[in-house]
């Protein structure tokens, strides 16, 4: 070593115990040692003891807050989306009350004009869905094509993000829909 690197001591020294549970006993006993031939009675260690059982438990640890944080700024997303949604119908309902007025006039019946609101909201939500699922696939082509990364593509949380945007919707339609379906025919009508 002296001659080859002109190092006079050794660097790193692998230790594996018999199993799991004496791992703890192992890094005991390699510490008393260390200290012992390093004479180390009243100072600090002058080496490094990891264990792979603490850095696989940090790791994991690090994983599952990576994924909350990840669940946590998609549910924020969810919310910010549903609450456009619920202001763009509210607003078409506000814009077209003559026409919900009229509609009633000649007989659509009120589950007709909710249903109609449900769907245009389901469409709104459903288009921004596709949208959203076509920008995240071009943006991972371009990150490939600038060879950023290796384009990996999950295909079930691409259509699971899409088939979410739908329900999604639905749910903060339906607040705008049943506003539009109790309006009275003649109150619509008067509105301009």
């Amino acid at each position: 070593m002296r001659r080859l690197m002109n190092v006079v001591h050794v660097e790193t020294v692998y230790v594996q115990a018999r199993s799991g549970p004496l791992l703890a006993q192992a890094e005991r006993e390699i510490r008393d040692l260390l200290r012992r031939r390093h004479r180390l009675e009243n100072k600090p260690d002058d080496f490094t003891i990891q264990n792979q059982a603490v850095l696989i438990a940090g790791e994991r640890e690090t994983s599952r807050l990576m994924t909350l944080l990840v669940g946590s700024v998609s549910g924020i997303s969810l919310l910010v989306g549903g609450v456009g949604i619920l202001a763009v119908m509210l607003i078409a309902v506000r814009e077209r009350t003559p026409e919900i007025g009229l509609r009633r006039a000649v007989g659509a019946r009120r589950r007709d004009i909710r249903n109609q609101f449900l769907m245009e909201s389901a469409i709104l939500a459903g288009a921004g869905g596709l949208l959203g699922v076509a920008i995240g696939l071009g943006s991972a082509w371009a990150a490939a094509r600038l060879r950023l990364w290796d384009m990996a593509i999950a295909w079930d949380a691409a259509l699971a993000g899409f088939a979410f945007s739908v329900p999604l919707g639905i749910v903060f339609g339906i607040y705008p829909a049943l506003h539009a379906a109790r309006l009275q025919p003649i109150q619509a009508l008067r509105t301009e």
